[in-house]
């Protein structure tokens, strides 16, 4: 039904690759103004995994570069209450000047004040990533159903999107499907080389990706990439800060589906996306309907906009209820 040849078995249902990131969050309050945070473990790669891991009981892994000091050890502590299975390369902090775990600054915004989101990836260790770092044929030799990476890690440095290609080949030689999170963010291509090298860049990934999440355009995206079998987005339209209309839609082995729209309270719109990509992964890793798959993603990433943070807090069958029709009356 939806054109992957996905594996039956393996050790693994799900690997990411990908940067891991503290989230400093002061709430509503801008930060110029706060006088506290909470920290929230992230990263557009790893949220998927921390979601597929938690939510829907799918063993899932991260491959990632992780610094041995404190905020390391917070990290990989988040990392291990989500369920997700590390596979690090590890640098050595040198007291002073790092490698670094990189911080993402982002307050909620209220109303009609958005939400404000910068970065201090200073000698991120995860940019210091290389082909050779990981044992990809070890890895996949256990059996792995499914590969992700995104453009947030390959805009990170030279280096970082050969390590995603090389993994590819790796997943592709292993019979597993691979996925890519287009995640553009250009404060971040600007950096590393501007709009000409991240087209270079992408288009070097794509030619190995089987599903492609994070082009709305999806009709658009099949035709420019016509070996790719399943293209999927969210569709938002943000009415203020803590209220906007949720969709999501996607072209699935040459068919085109799209969720209902939903009107969406929002508590903390961070990660919602990436929410998103792991109820519908989560539904073709278990041989749903395309529909179906559809809506447990549309489903998984309005609840993961009510919950404070970037990874899941919902519960599978408060998934499939909403994706059903389900509403926010109370349950007794």
């Amino acid at each position: 039904m939806n054109g992957l040849d996905i594996p039956r078995e393996g050790a693994l249902g799900f690997l990411s690759l990908g940067a891991l990131v503290y989230r400093l969050d002061p709430g509503v309050v801008p930060f110029h103004k706060a006088t506290e945070c909470k920290i929230h473990v992230s990263g557009g790669e790893y949220n998927v995994a921390a979601n597929l891991a938690d939510c829907f009981d799918i063993p899932s892994a991260i491959a990632a570069a992780m610094v041995r000091y404190p905020i390391g050890d917070l990290i990989a502590e988040r990392v291990r209450a989500m369920g997700v299975q590390p596979h690090y390369k590890y640098f050595e902090h040198d007291g002073v000047h790092g490698p670094n775990m990189a911080t993402v600054y982002s307050d909620r915004g209220y109303g009609v004040r958005p939400p404000v989101v910068f970065y201090n990836r200073a000698n991120e260790a995860a940019a210091l990533l290389k082909p050779g770092d990981f044992d990809w044929a070890g890895i996949f030799a256990r059996g792995v159903r499914w590969f992700h990476s995104g453009g947030i890690f390959a805009a990170l440095s030279p280096t970082t999107a050969e390590v995603i290609i090389e993994a590819m080949q790796a997943a592709k030689a292993a019979g597993a499907v691979i996925s890519f999170d287009f995640n553009f963010r250009e404060k971040l291509w600007e950096i590393s080389g501007g709009a000409g090298r991240a087209e270079a860049v992408l288009r070097r990934i794509v030619q190995y990706v089987d599903v492609l999440v994070g082009i709305p355009d999806v009709s658009d995206a099949v035709k420019t990439y016509p070996h790719i079998k399943i293209v999927a987005a969210t569709l938002r339209k943000v009415h203020s800060a803590n209220r906007h209309s949720w969709s999501a839609t996607a072209c699935i082995n040459g068919q085109t589906y799209t969720t209902p729209t939903c009107e969406l309270e929002v508590y903390d719109r961070v990660g919602s996306g990436d929410g998103f990509a792991a109820g519908f992964f989560y539904g073709l890793l278990a041989g749903e309907t395309p529909e179906t798959a559809l809506k447990l993603g549309w489903a998984h990433g309005a609840l993961v906009s009510t919950f404070p943070g970037d990874t899941t807090m919902a519960k599978l069958a408060d998934v499939r209820a909403l994706a059903q029709g389900g509403s926010a009356s109370i349950q007794r």
